[in-house]
């Protein structure tokens, strides 16, 4: 079965996300935790997550993801920032206590200069500072394009966020088309081999997620400019061996294209028509 959703908004609540996501024949989504250029975030309706929970269950919607906002930067050279980088993800992971079988991405941010082995340890700091042994939510770190001080460039840079964390366990990797091919990962002619170094360096047990995105910009452009499924360099038939990949077709994706609702309902359509069902 493919797992596949979009981003959509939460300004209405989870319930209307859950029957956006039906509407468009989506089984998973994507939202912001609050506003991605923001800082707080709206107090919890229980009500409406709990009827969220059961109408998910009726509906066959799982394994949801949970996106940080753009603010967030755990290796910020301000320390003020690298605070409200905490805080922010403990209420987050807090909240999305409430959400079974919930996760939750982040870009793992810019070290603005101070170089990537500081930000390395500060991420991983901050990440020992806030996860807890009994929490339900697993932490995914984004694959990133590699544009600026941005840490995450490589599968080396998140393998070493992830060998300094001391709950390993509740961590993982959301691997974004788009940003991996912008750094320079062939995702296009050589998608084994990809997935072959991404095993070796990570572990393809870590892979919880894809960002199934197309790219505007030429390969190893370092850019990170998504662009609708089969319209960028990366290309349709592309898109099509990745979610039909035996070591990917089981894992959820989540379209992240410049696309209203009904974009996104046309791109699920045209994935599931080229899906190979086992």
């Amino acid at each position: 079965m493919l797992r596949i959703g979009c981003h959509l908004s939460s300004s209405k609540g989870f319930l209307a996300m859950g029957k956006e996501a039906v509407k468009i024949n989506a089984n998973t989504f994507q939202f912001f935790t609050r506003n991605p250029r923001g800082g707080k975030a709206k107090p919890l309706d229980l009500e409406d997550l709990d009827a969220f929970v059961h109408f998910s269950k009726e509906r066959g919607i799982a394994k949801i993801l949970a996106h940080a906002p753009y603010t967030l930067n755990a290796c910020a050279k301000d320390e003020g920032l690298r605070e409200f980088a905490k805080n922010t993800m403990a209420d987050d992971l807090e909240r999305l206590s409430y959400l079974p079988e919930s996760m939750y991405n982040f870009h793992p941010g810019s070290h603005v200069k101070q170089g990537a082995e500081t930000g390395i340890d500060l991420i991983a700091g901050m990440l020992n500072e806030i996860l807890k042994p009994d929490q339900k939510t697993i932490v995914l770190l984004e694959t990133m394009a590699g544009k600026g001080t941005e840490v995450g460039r490589s599968f080396e840079e998140l393998q070493a966020i992830l060998s300094k964390v001391e709950l390993t366990e509740k961590m993982g990797v959301c691997l974004d088309t788009c940003h991996v091919y912008d750094a320079g990962y062939d995702l296009v002619d050589h998608l084994d081999e990809v997935l072959e170094e991404f095993d070796r360096v990570i572990g393809l047990n870590r892979l919880r997620a894809v960002h199934l995105n197309d790219s505007k910009n030429p390969f190893e452009s370092h850019k990170d400019r998504h662009e609708k499924i089969g319209e960028g360099s990366i290309g349709l038939a592309a898109m099509v061996r990745i979610i039909n990949h035996p070591k990917l077709r089981e894992l959820p994706f989540f379209l992240e294209t410049p696309n209203e609702l009904e974009g996104y309902g046309a791109e699920i359509a045209l994935l599931r028509e080229h899906y190979q069902e086992s």
